[in-house]
């Protein structure tokens, strides 16, 4: 018997097995024990070989592998793939095609039944899996391979279809193979992709495709071969099996979108009439070459794109060869796009084979020759790994398998033999990572070529192929896109030099944001004005996060760009996660007040607020377009920045009083009203406040009036004033008599005024008051002053009910802008936040005297205590989800125009950019989920407020 112990050195994982099996098979050649040590899977192969010893004697067998080319390729299939090795024992004739010089489809050809063409169909693939292996044939030849046998099964199944079939001759049948099948690039295991294209009687066409797919997909016991997917067919699995030519013509000239014809780029004749399959290619494919034209070109392939990735499943996405990033799909997708693009003017370029049209693409100069190569070894490798994943069950997969054992056969069937595992895992991070920078290698570096007239060898892409390029890739004015990339890369400089080496990056993140123009056009405005600071590129380009947040937010909003280019140093936030976290009340509160000591006047201590507020605008703006804050984060940190402001606004003119008139004769506070007082501030809002003062003992009223008037009108001023940085409009409108009454009142007038004249629309607007900045017992006195007006002790009487009722109806008829849909404006329509938070403030003035809970000035919590008691939870849910998605949707609306948007209608142009920034791949299921959530959120207030 064999050492056990000499064979686990040399391979096999359990010797004293192994040895038992070779101890049983008499007279084993020396020379197949060696080659079976060197197998993918050892121990594998030598039990597939003791079952065909077994089956056909160990005579026959030994006979067989005296033939050393037999031998080789028998142990290379057996220890790669179980499918293969069992099927050859179940069928050792299969030992004489594992060194056929056969044609490829010539046993299926032959083939006179079902079963007798299952099996050929193994017999085929036992002979391309044994070149393959044994390096005879290199992977672009067994891939062709593979996709020429699937063609020639189809033709077969298709001739077992008519010979079955009487009525066969009723019409003429053509088989348009697709997708790999069609690139001539097939797996050991995949779908096969078809369009069926027929003239004649439609019934009878119908059947023979569908006899032809059931016989290449049914299991029996002869096994199954593969599915036969139809599904790339004009309106995919809705529309009819098979059309005539003149169906197929008229629905690509009136209804394909551009994916389509990016999937037609890999039509070719498979099998049945050669006539009219080469009639319809010569229909079809000069619109393919006309697709990059199109307007919805970018977008679609875009929304494919993100559609292939969010179907992944979290747990697979790092073990997925074909759909995850640094996946087979980025590198087919881009070749696809680039030969769309380019493709249109220069015929070369549209083979529908990955390679050859890689290859082209670096002949011509559209990608360099570097980096073509680089692509090349990346994309055979990935193929070959997803081959030897597939063959050793014969399984459609594409995941990477996370096993011990499974990957120290795959390793060593890549040829790793030291640490199989591991050094498979490096090699393929490694070529993942070549081919994540696909998009720069591929898109991006040409371009810059193409205009900043540096010489690379081999690299020829002119101006106008750098036109089209950007243009297919979604920039709408590709002239000034070229115009701004010359801008900043053309020269000799240090700043050049790493603009050259930053932009391929910038311009992809760019290209993936909803506004590439103007994103590159604050780009290179920010770059400009920082060009010549020593830590901006050196940031940019050693913080790879930085200048990917940079282009994202850049791209995506034009607020941020205009407060970045206000103040360029700010970019300095985007690199660091901690920079992104919006800071506390307290920590503002302190910064400004240092701030302001440090001020010796009131013009620079405005200065410094407002610099500071830009900054921590800046800060939440940019957190929020990255997606880092949800959106009652985003209303608290704006209503703390707010509040710090009119904090420090304060503090700087009793100072500025005080330095001109003495000690100031009053004490003041200012209640924050509105939004900011129910901490739900968001971009476009004023700061709803009142001024309240109080005189301090000695003080004449008319005096401390006058003081507290000009100490509010001092910092309105301040705030308000143009200047570099955003004003912050103080509106104090909400006060008693509104615009017609003095704008700061004492205590004891404010206690008078409610006492005799207060409407109940005062209490009403009360209920989101929140006493805070200035004197800390002017603020608990005006709290106790209001709190039994707007939560009163026994709720409203019904009249004060209808008078509400009667407003807001008046409010709904009146208030809405002229032309304006009520379906979509977001204040004042059906569902929207006029709605939604009058319904709550009822049930507070109604309730809050029994409710505690509903003692709060944030709408969500007010909506949440009334849940406990006085609502269903699901219409609590149903206002609570309107009131974010309103809320969320009006702040992206400002971010991404950089001004306030009342209403959907306001947002026609920015409708992709917006539906971006709320997580939305198009703009239409954005609306569709608009209008389902606030006509919902309606029929809540109607039953709820009327």
């Amino acid at each position: 018997m064999p050492d056990p112990k000499a064979l686990a050195r040399s391979g096999f994982r359990d010797g004293e097995r192994a040895a038992h099996v070779i101890d049983g098979l008499p007279g084993i050649p020396s020379e197949l024990v060696e080659r079976l040590a060197l197998a993918a899977d050892p121990d594998l192969a030598l039990e597939q070989v003791a079952s065909l010893v077994a089956d056909l004697g160990a005579e026959r067998v030994w006979e067989a592998v005296a033939d050393p080319a037999t031998l080789e390729r028998l142990v290379l299939v057996m220890g790669t793939s179980q499918a293969l090795g069992e099927f050859i024992v179940r069928h050792p004739e299969a030992l004489s095609d594992l060194c056929s010089d056969a044609a490829v489809g010539a046993l299926v050809g032959i083939a006179p039944d079902v079963d007798a063409l299952r099996v050929a169909y193994r017999r085929e693939l036992v002979s391309i899996a044994g070149r393959d292996l044994d390096g005879a044939t290199s992977f672009v030849e067994s891939s062709g391979e593979l996709a020429d046998l699937a063609m020639a099964t189809l033709a077969a199944a298709l001739r077992i279809a008519s010979d079955g079939d009487p009525e066969a001759s009723a019409c003429r049948l053509a088989v348009i193979a697709m997708g790999k099948t069609g690139g001539r690039e097939l797996n050991y295991c995949s779908d096969v992709d078809v369009i069926f294209v027929h003239e004649g009687d439609a019934q009878v066409a119908t059947r023979l495709a569908s006899t032809m797919m059931r016989i290449c997909s049914e299991h029996t016991a002869a096994g199954a071969i593969w599915e036969v997917d139809a599904n790339l067919r004009p309106e995919g699995r809705d529309g009819p099996l098979v059309r005539t030519l003149a169906s197929h013509v008229n629905y690509y000239e009136r209804w394909a979108t551009a994916w389509e014809f990016q999937a037609l780029l890999k039509a070719r004749y498979a099998a049945g009439d050669a006539e009219l399959a080469a009639e319809y290619l010569a229909a079809i494919q000069p619109m393919v070459w006309d697709a990059s034209a199109k307007p919805d070109f970018v977008d679609a392939a875009r929304a494919m794109r993100q559609r292939v990735i969010q179907n992944i499943p979290a747990n697979q996405r790092d073990r997925e060869l074909k759909l995850g990033v640094g996946g087979l799909r980025d590198v087919e997708f881009a070749v696809q796009l680039l030969q769309l693009v380019h493709g249109r003017g220069d015929e070369s370029l549209r083979s529908p084979t990955t390679l050859i049209a890689l290859a082209e693409l670096t002949k011509r100069g559209y990608v360099g020759r570097r980096d073509g190569a680089a692509l090349e070894d990346a994309y055979e490798f990935l193929r070959t790994l997803e081959h030897r994943i597939q063959l050793f069950r014969l399984r459609r997969t594409h995941l990477m398998p996370d096993d011990a054992e499974s990957l120290r056969r795959l390793g060593r069937s890549m040829g790793y033999r030291h640490n199989p595992a591991d050094d498979l895992d490096k090699e393929w991070r490694a070529h993942r990572r070549v081919v994540r920078r696909l998009h720069e290698k591929l898109f991006y570096r040409p371009l810059l070529e193409a205009v900043a007239a540096i010489p690379t060898e081999g690299l020829r892409l002119t101006a106008e192929a750098a036109r089209q390029r950007l243009e297919a890739l979604g920039f709408s004015d590709p002239k000034r896109a070229l115009a701004d990339i010359q801008a900043l890369t053309s020269g000799v400089s240090r700043r050049a030099s790493i603009q050259r080496s930053l932009l391929p990056a910038v311009l992809d993140w760019l290209a993936e944001s909803p506004m590439p123009d103007a994103g590159l056009q604050a780009f290179r405005r920010v770059s400009e004005s920082l060009g010549d600071s020593p830590w901006y590129l050196r940031h940019l380009r050693d913080e790879g996060t930085a200048a990917e947040r940079l282009a994202q937010t850049l791209g995506s909003s034009r607020y941020v760009a205009e407060l970045l280019m206000r103040s360029p140093d700010s970019v300095a936030l985007l690199g660091d996660d901690d920079e992104l976290v919006p800071h506390d009340v307290d920590r503002l509160d302190l910064e400004m007040r240092q701030a302001v000591e440090r001020s010796t006047s009131v013009r620079g201590a405005a200065r410094a607020i407002r610099r500071l507020r830009r900054r921590e605008l800046t800060r939440i703006s940019a957190a929020d377009t990255l997606g880092r804050l949800d959106i009652r984060q985003v209303g608290e940190a704006l209503s703390d920045i707010s509040a710090a402001t009119l904090t420090a606004a304060l503090e700087a003119s009793i100072a500025s009083f005080e330095r001109d008139h003495g000690d100031l004769p009053t004490r003041f506070a200012i209640v924050l009203m509105g939004r900011l007082g129910g901490y739900e501030v968001g971009y476009s809002s004023d700061a709803d406040v009142m001024f309240v003062h109080q005189p301090v003992d000695g003080a004449g009223d008319v005096e401390a009036a006058e003081a507290a008037t000009k100490v509010a009108t001092s910092l309105r001023a301040m705030l308000a004033a143009p200047s570099a940085d955003p004003p912050l409009e103080v509106d104090a409108d909400l006060r008693p008599d509104g615009r017609n009454g003095p704008l700061v009142r004492s205590l004891d007038a404010y206690r008078t005024y409610y006492a005799q004249w207060s409407a109940v629309w005062e209490a009403q607007a009360l209920l989101r008051a929140r006493p805070a900045i200035g004197d800390p017992g002017l603020c608990a006195a005006f709290t106790e002053l209001i709190d039994p007006l707007r939560w009163p002790e026994y709720g409203i009487p019904d009249g004060d009910v209808r008078e509400i009722r009667r407003i807001k109806a008046r409010v709904d008829s009146e208030r809405l802008p002229r032309g304006a849909d009520p379906a979509t404006h977001f204040k004042l329509g059906r569902g929207g936040l006029a709605d939604l938070e009058w319904t709550v403030q009822l049930l507070q003035m109604q309730h809050a005297h029994a409710v505690p809970g509903l003692r709060t000035t944030r709408t969500v919590d007010a909506i949440g205590a009334a849940a406990e008691s006085l609502i269903t939870a699901a219409d609590a849910e149903s206002l609570i989800e309107a009131w974010r998605f309103v809320s969320r949707i009006r702040n992206a609306g400002f971010l991404v125009r950089g001004k306030p948007v009342a209403s959907l209608d306001d947002l026609a142009r920015e409708r992709a950019a917006v539906a971006s920034l709320m997580g939305y791949a198009e703009s239409e299921p954005l609306m569709d989920d608009y209008r389902r959530i606030t006509r919902h959120a309606r029929q809540v207030v109607e039953r709820l407020f009327y």
